[in-house]
């Protein structure tokens, strides 16, 4: 009896907790979005002419859990749901989060979302398009060299009353395999934002900071004048021809580069009667040959087997040789220039679009919108969450995204072990490329981001290309590691010696004679060292 006291004590203390663990949720729980039940009637899809896309209630494969499939190839997309009232992004922690599966892999296709300011900014979820007006945009995208996750705030500038769209840099790459990714952006009231994909942290940023969002969120205090004009006498010449230069008496400018080497002698054995090329004695006339519509037939010529024996055929001509008088065309050397200024520019002013913020004057979104134009299907999203506190976002990832993935990630481990070394060379690839997005995504290579994403989407399309790829990626690293080391170094001034320098000419003249005369020659019609 105390035991089952002791057990109905338990259940209740639990369901308490439950309880208030799904009061706390729902106090935090901005907006959530399961797909559980259809969404005609919760989400309204755009009538815009443009927007043919299909929307599909369907399930996600290999699971009983719902989502809003995009169902066509080369479509654009557009669809809206609002929420039951603003919500103001000034106050407190924002979390937007969401999942999406690349059922049929991703090749080019964005799967991100709007969130939209209120209809007052002159919108309507039937005329939904990509011009509606939003706070943030966030999610992946990946088509061509574009391969990241966006995280875009449309802010205006209460100076010139324009809206900017203000990019977060070295955003992180988009998973490229078929599984289900959750991404989350999670806004805190000290203007930090981080994104997470799979819940692991891929990028943190300051809002107001300049060095991770393009354009900054804050202009600069000063711009050029662009009323300033750069004076006509103003010289940005460093260097300049040495007006006191003359050209010396003995330079002729029209000394040829190469002449005839006047001791070459014709190798003995030499044979100039004959051709280089011969009819083929053993060609014949092919019987559908006719003279009349193709012209006269003539043997195919070969190699003269007489020459392969001999130094050469033909006619013999004594080969060339550098020119030790040649100079080419005289030019005065150059000095410093007195009349130098530096290279012009205007000169910096006050901007009068700047302006200093303590936090982002966020306006406030009013509906969640989902506008794309893929060439991909199959695109699955489910469980869109916005929420006031990041637990929240870690509960719904543990609970909804976390055991899908497990599962889909032990199926495809199973089909890649059943399928043998082919597949496995798959995974391998996976890993790799998965590897080289990472190191793509470091801040230090963002110059290099393009070329390297470049050949990472070429071996995606073509994963014989792998090992190739990686090549081509090492050197990539290497010439920037010897770029970075070496780069700004000068090499010390070398003081070359006359004779020295005559000596090595006369060293390099003869290995040239050297290789030439040592170069093995099948024939030569006209010259021979």
């Amino acid at each position: 009896m105390r035991e089952r006291q002791l057990f109905s004590g338990f259940l209740l203390l639990l369901a308490f907790v439950s309880f208030q663990k799904l009061c706390y949720c729902d106090d935090q729980t901005v907006l959530y979005e399961s797909f559980d039940e259809p969404f005609d009637g919760r989400w309204i899809v755009s009538k815009n002419g443009d927007y043919e896309g299909v929307w599909k209630h369907a399930k996600s494969e290999g699971h009983d859990d719902y989502g809003l499939l995009v169902s066509e190839k080369a479509r654009k997309y557009g669809i809206v749901k609002e929420l039951d009232e603003p919500l103001n992004l000034k106050e407190g922690t924002v979390v937007l989060q969401y999942e999406v599966r690349f059922q049929e892999g991703l090749e080019c296709g964005g799967a991100y979302l709007k969130y939209l300011r209120p209809q007052e900014a002159g919108w309507t979820p039937q005329g939904f398009d990509s011009e509606s007006p939003y706070s943030i945009m966030f999610g992946p995208d990946k088509c061509g060299a574009t391969n990241k996750v966006h995280f875009i705030l449309k802010h205006k500038n209460p100076k010139s009353g324009e809206y900017v769209e203000h990019h977060l840099k070295f955003p992180p790459s988009v998973p490229y395999d078929k599984l289900s990714h959750v991404y989350t952006a999670i806004m805190k009231p000290d203007n930090e934002v981080r994104i997470l994909v799979d819940g692991e942290e891929k990028k943190k940023a300051n809002l107001l900071s300049g060095e991770d969002f393009e354009p900054p969120l804050i202009p600069a205090k000063t711009i050029p004048d662009p009323e300033d004009k750069k004076p006509e006498d103003w010289d940005e010449r460093a260097k300049i021809p040495d007006p006191n230069a003359v050209k010396p008496d003995d330079w002729d400018e029209d000394a040829p580069m190469e002449i005839e080497d006047e001791e070459a002698e014709k190798p003995e054995g030499w044979l100039d009667d004959e051709p280089e090329e011969v009819d083929d004695p053993e060609a014949t006339k092919p019987e559908d040959w006719d003279d009349e519509e193709d012209g006269m037939w003539e043997a195919p010529k070969i190699d003269n087997p007489k020459c392969e024996a001999a130094p050469g055929c033909g006619e013999w001509k004594r080969p060339m040789k550098k020119n030790p008088a040649y100079k080419g065309k005289w030019s005065a050397p150059l000095i410093d220039n007195p009349a130098y200024k530096g290279i012009w520019k205007p000169r910096d002013i006050p901007n009068p679009d700047f302006f200093e913020l303590d936090r982002p004057d966020f306006e406030p979104i009013a509906a969640i919108g989902i506008e794309i134009w893929t060439m991909q299907d199959g695109i699955l999203f489910d469980n869109i969450l916005i929420a006031k506190d990041e637990k929240v976002a870690e509960t719904y990832r543990q609970t909804t995204w976390k055991p899908k993935f497990d599962i889909e990630k032990e199926k495809q481990k199973a089909e890649d072990e059943a399928a043998g070394s082919a597949d496995g060379l798959k995974s391998y690839q996976k890993i790799v490329f998965d590897l080289l997005n990472k190191v793509a995504d470091l801040s230090f290579l963002s110059d290099y981001k393009s070329k390297i994403t470049e050949l990472i989407e070429k071996a995606e399309q073509q994963p014989n290309l792998t090992i190739g790829v990686l090549v081509s990626i090492v050197v990539v690293f290497f010439s920037l590691f010897v770029k970075l080391i070496f780069g700004g170094k000068k090499a010390a001034p070398v003081e070359k010696k006359k004779p020295e320098v005559a000596e090595s000419s006369k060293s390099e003249d003869e290995t040239e004679k050297k290789e030439e005369t040592a170069a093995p020659r099948k024939r030569q019609p006209r010259r021979e060292t």
